[in-house]
């Protein structure tokens, strides 16, 4: 900014200095809050990490809620992949039967077999993510173990995977409808709320 302060006068150049630092600051607000994954769009009252009641009980999501309340009970989970570049969450798991409210965001254990986007690093026409929101049915159990995320900066708990089977690539809203996603953000707002 001093060479604009060289080129008009020092005055002059302040004012415009500002101008533009004012303008910058603008732009960085909007991208940013334009920029949420799962965030609470226009209601300011929602707490991170929390999703609020109108969200919660959405007519959309009261009707879905109903149709996975008649799920088949088992020994397995229903998986919903949410891939955010740089992290090492694989996404959300859920109970049969039970609401994505209820979902918890887990890291993947592979030791029995890969996790469904695993594509080999060189080669291949797909990339690690392709399948960000493809909704599995995943066999398995929860180690007990919390893994920390460097990048995320969260403690999730560890799946350990043994079966994977995939329901759908195109399975709608994870949350509440109009969610919107960004791929190089961490969800703003998701239930429970790592620690």
């Amino acid at each position: 900014m001093k060479h604009l302060s060289n080129r008009v006068g020092d005055h002059d150049g302040s004012a415009l200095q500002k101008l533009v630092m004012g303008l910058a600051a603008l732009v960085t607000a909007a991208l940013f809050s334009s920029c949420s994954t799962t965030g609470a769009g226009s209601n300011t009252n929602s707490a991170t990490g929390q999703l609020t009641p109108s969200q919660l009980n959405h007519p959309q999501v009261r009707a879905r809620n109903g149709i996975i309340a008649t799920e088949a009970p088992g020994n397995y989970y229903i998986g919903r992949r949410w891939w955010t570049d740089g992290t090492r969450f694989w996404g959300y798991l859920r109970e049969p039967g039970k609401p994505w409210s209820t979902a918890k965001l887990v890291i993947m254990n592979e030791s029995i077999i890969k996790q469904p986007d695993r594509v080999p690093e060189e080669g291949s026409l797909q990339v690690h993510g392709y399948d960000h929101n493809y909704e599995y049915r995943i066999w398995g159990s929860y180690t007990g173990v919390m893994v920390y995320d460097p990048n995320s900066n969260f403690k999730i708990p560890e799946f350990r995977l043994s079966k994977y089977e995939l329901i759908a690539e195109n399975p709608g809203f994870l949350f509440y409808p109009g969610e919107t996603y960004n791929p190089r953000q961490l969800p703003s707002v998701h239930p429970p709320f790592p620690n």
